[in-house]
C-alpha cells in the first residue's frame, strides 16, 4: 500500500513544475485526483487566507445546486467538521459518513442538504502552507455509490502539501504595476440575507462582471465571494444577537476578502449591515480595486518574510532610523542590520530606498502601518 501511496503521490507532486494560473492548476488536480479517489462531485475554493472566505470556487453542477444553503450551513449553522475547525484541530482532512454512522441526524449538512440532493458521503480538506490556509477541497459521493475509505482520507491527506503550496504560490502571483482600468468610485451593491440582489450601481455592475469571468457563471449567478461575506456577516449578527442577552464583549473578525482577478488586479469586497427603519435588515456589500495596503501583507508573504521581518518592514516604511527601530521593538541596532539584511535578500533589493519604492513608492502607498 504504501508504493501505492507513493506512486499516487508523485501524480500530485508531478503539478508543482507546470506553469499554472489558481483555476487551471485547481482543475489539473481534481483530475489526478478521480483517478485514485473517484469522487461524483467537488467543490475546490481558495480562500483569503486573513479571513478564511471564499476568493472563488471551481463545482460541479449538482454542488452548485445547493451551493448557498451550504454557504448558510457553514457560517450560520452549528455542525461537524466546519473548516475552521479543521484548520485548528491539525486534522486538515475527514470523512462526514465515518462520524455520523451511528447517528445521522447529527449532522445538519447531512440530514437537511446532501441525502436530499442525493449525496451519501463527504470528504474535506482544508489546505494549508506556510502556517495558513489557503482553500479547501471537498468530494463527495452519491448515496448509491460506497463511502469515501480511510485508505483514500490518507492519500488526500498526503496530499494537501503540496496542493496547499501550490495554491499559495498561484494566490501570491503579483503584477509589477496596478491596472488602471478600474471604475474610480466603488461599487455599492445591496442584497437580502437570502443572497437576493436589490440595487446595485455601476462601478459594482463591472465588478460583479468581472468575478463572474473569474468564475465562468453566467449573469443571473451571484458570485460565491459575494455569498461568502454575507454569509460571514450574517453570523456575525447573529452571535451579536446571542451575546447582548448575556452583556459579553462583541469581537468580530471582519466581513472581507481580497481576491485576484483573471487579469491580475486585485479586488477587496466588505459586507456591512444596513438596518433598515422599516421592513428586514439588508446587506451592503463595497467592491473596489485593492490598495497597496490590501496587497502588503501578500507581497510580505510572497517573500516569506518573517513575523519580525514585517514588524520591521512596517518601521521601515514609516522611515523610522536603525536606532527608533530597536528601541521600538527591544532589539540590538545589530539585529536590526540582520533583519534589514534578511529582508533585502528576500526582496532583491539592496537598500533601504530601493525597499521603500518596491512596497511603497511604485503604488504610491501612504506611510500607515499595515503590516
Amino acid at each position: 500500500m504504501t508504493s501505492r501511496m507513493e506512486r499516487n503521490q508523485r501524480l500530485i507532486t508531478s503539478l508543482e513544475k507546470g506553469t499554472w494560473t489558481s483555476r487551471t492548476y485547481r482543475e489539473a488536480v481534481l483530475k489526478q485526483i478521480q483517478n485514485i479517489v473517484p469522487y461524483d462531485a467537488y467543490c475546490f475554493t481558495t480562500v483569503d487566507p486573513q479571513t478564511l472566505l471564499s476568493t472563488g470556487a471551481v463545482t460541479e453542477d449538482g454542488i452548485e445546486a445547493i451551493h448557498d444553503r451550504l454557504f448558510v450551513n457553514e457560517y450560520m449553522e452549528e455542525d461537524i467538521h466546519k473548516y475552521a475547525e479543521l484548520i485548528h484541530s491539525g486534522d486538515y482532512t475527514a470523512i462526514l459518513h465515518a462520524s455520523i454512522s451511528e447517528n445521522p441526524v447529527s449532522s445538519v449538512r447531512y440530514h437537511n442538504i446532501l441525502q436530499p440532493a442525493g449525496f451519501g458521503d463527504e470528504l474535506r480538506a482544508v489546505l494549508v502552507s506556510a502556517g495558513a490556509c489557503w482553500g479547501y477541497l471537498t468530494l463527495y459521493r452519491r448515496t448509491e455509490e460506497p463511502v469515501f475509505t480511510e485508505e483514500e482520507r490518507l492519500s488526500i491527506q498526503a496530499w494537501t502539501p503540496s496542493i496547499a503550496l501550490m495554491l499559495r504560490s498561484t494566490s501570491l502571483t503579483l503584477l509589477d504595476e496596478m491596472k488602471s482600468r478600474s471604475p474610480s468610485d466603488p461599487g455599492i451593491m445591496i442584497t437580502s440575507d437570502a443572497f437576493k440582489l436589490l440595487s446595485v450601481n455601476a462601478p459594482a455592475q463591472y465588478w460583479l462582471s468581472q468575478l463572474r469571468l473569474l468564475e465562468h457563471v453566467g449573469p443571473d449567478v451571484l458570485p460565491r465571494p459575494i455569498r461568502a461575506v454575507s454569509s460571514h456577516l450574517q453570523r456575525q449578527i447573529r452571535t451579536d444577537s446571542d451575546l447582548m442577552v448575556v452583556q459579553e464583549p462583541i469581537l468580530h473578525s471582519p466581513s472581507k476578502v481580497c481576491i485576484q482577478l483573471l487579469d491580475g488586479r486585485y479586488l477587496v469586497l466588505h459586507a456591512s449591515r444596513m438596518q433598515q427603519l422599516s421592513g428586514p435588515d439588508q446587506i451592503a456589500i463595497r467592491l473596489e480595486q485593492a490598495m497597496p495596503q490590501d496587497l502588503l501583507p501578500l507581497l510580505a508573504e510572497s517573500h516569506g518574510l518573517s513575523i519580525r521581518e514585517r514588524e520591521l518592514l512596517g518601521y521601515v516604511l514609516r522611515s523610522y532610523s536603525s536606532k527608533e527601530i530597536a528601541e521600538a521593538m527591544h532589539i540590538s541596532a545589530y539585529t536590526v542590520q540582520d533583519h534589514l539584511k534578511s529582508i533585502f535578500a528576500k526582496t532583491n533589493v539592496s537598500s533601504r530606498r530601493e525597499l521603500i519604492w518596491y512596497f511603497v513608492s511604485r503604488f504610491q502607498l501612504s506611510d500607515e502601518p499595515v503590516i
